[in-house]
């Protein structure tokens, strides 16, 4: 896929010898340098992960309520998925270091798909919100550990560009796995969920089977020998902070405020259809899935700064946007336009958290995936009191508060665009 290709070479810094590269980890700065073969097997996984996953979202609320609680309770297994992610998070930098990153991705995998199945076989509420549970803590397993294997894997050249491959995976399997979850659900309701177990399933052997095998010291990564980075260091550098910063407004508005609220908004606002809101978001996720290479790319050779500081503000204007919407048509353009912003909010920062951390990021990138996860929990319940006695302007605008934040921050970060032949802490200057 040329799209995934680098053009151009590495920079000569001032006073480096012309018969050097200036690499001391062994990576190319040849013009046809290519993603590793773990960021295209990482992607196949991120699918099978995500279709399965999409199968089972429509279905999740109904199956709860057929056990005869009430909607606090679907809510609360709902949030015991993100609530245990966030707790075991902090864990995963340490069973990467001792494990390494394919058998922990391996494991996480392995714990959803055989919570996933036992969910189906739940006999009462308990049983089910506990297995919900533990299926965040393999969740948050497989994210890490992937998300380090990534940005592990790859040169900082092309860091954007795995990113935007992995999170293709992603898009593709959200939008496939609705249509297939309705299928299953006419079925039976817990038809779905065996599904899930088994998709799942295939994604952990491919993991198994293809990505790289630990090295001397049970690490899966090809930059092993390097010094880590200390953490203390990492918190310090401002790409980290505005990537953290980033991800929790991410989390806050786009896995919070935006799914919790907008089908309430077509539904009881635009007097739309339920089937509405899924039309809209999957019209939305084709925009982004069509800028994810091209943002990737941007992010790549023009820099992280200028793609935080620029998509954050865009998608500040539209979430305010948003409530105001007269229409299903607009609402669906003004997420088109959202959805693209978001193939830059996604990328950008974890782009960012791997020049600040370099190739041994377990601890960082666990650390940042918490700011989303605590944004996710507390945003739709801010959002809901904000709802309850104010308006939906209200509501929106404090999620379009965070990007303006990070925008704003983002302008601390250095400039450029990081060079192979530059170390992990090393950056252009503004």
């Amino acid at each position: 896929m040329n799209i995934f290709r680098r053009t151009g070479t590495a920079t000569r810094r001032p006073g480096e010898n012309k018969g050097s590269t200036g690499l001391s980890n062994g990576l190319s700065t040849n013009a046809r340098e290519r993603l590793p073969r773990d960021v295209y097997v990482l992607g196949i996984i991120s699918f099978f992960v995500m279709v399965g996953f999409g199968v089972v979202v429509p279905v999740l609320p109904v199956f709860v309520r057929s056990f005869n609680v009430g909607y606090l309770e679907v809510g609360a297994v709902l949030s015991a998925f993100a609530l245990m992610r966030l707790v075991a998070s902090p864990f995963c930098g340490r069973m990467i270091d001792w494990a390494g990153e394919r058998l922990v991705l391996a494991a996480g995998i392995g714990i959803v798909a055989v919570s996933s199945g036992l969910v189906g076989l739940a006999a009462n509420y308990p049983q089910l919100l506990i297995l919900r549970g533990v299926g965040g803590i393999g969740s948050a397993m497989f994210t890490v550990s992937a998300m380090t294997l990534l940005l592990g894997s790859t040169s900082p050249t092309l860091r954007a560009r795995a990113i935007g491959f992995y999170q293709g995976g992603f898009l593709l399997g959200g939008m496939a796995g609705p249509a297939i979850g309705g299928l299953l659900a006419t079925i039976s309701l817990t038809a779905p969920f065996f599904f899930y177990a088994g998709t799942l399933a295939v994604a952990g052997v491919i993991g198994l089977a293809m990505l790289r095998r630990p090295q001397r010291g049970g690490a899966t990564l090809p930059h092993a020998a390097t010094p880590a980075i200390p953490f203390q260091q990492v918190l310090t550098d401002p790409r980290y902070r505005a990537a953290c910063l980033a991800n929790f407004a991410q989390g806050w508005t786009s896995f919070g405020v935006r799914n919790a609220l907008i089908p309430i908004l077509i539904v009881e606002v635009l007097n739309g259809r339920t089937a509405w809101t899924g039309i809209a978001f999957a019209v939305a996720a084709v925009a982004q899935t069509l800028a994810l290479a091209p943002a990737a790319r941007f992010i790549d050779t023009v820099g992280r700064k200028q793609a935080i500081i620029g998509s954050y503000a865009v998608a500040a204007i539209i979430i305010v946007a948003v409530p105001f919407a007269p229409d299903i048509y607009i609402l669906t353009g003004l997420l088109c336009v959202y959805g693209v912003a978001s193939a830059f909010m996604g990328t950008a920062p974890a782009a960012a958290v791997g020049d600040a951390a370099g190739s041994r990021s377990g601890r960082p990138v666990a650390v940042f995936s918490m700011f989303s996860d605590v944004g996710a929990i507390v945003g739709p319940l801010a959002a809901g009191v904000l709802l309850d006695v104010a308006s939906f302007p209200a509501a929106f605008a404090l999620g379009a508060v965070f990007f303006v934040a990070t925008s704003l921050y983002a302008l601390r970060m250095p400039g450029g665009v990081p060079r192979a032949a530059l170390s992990p802490t090393a950056a252009p200057a503004d």
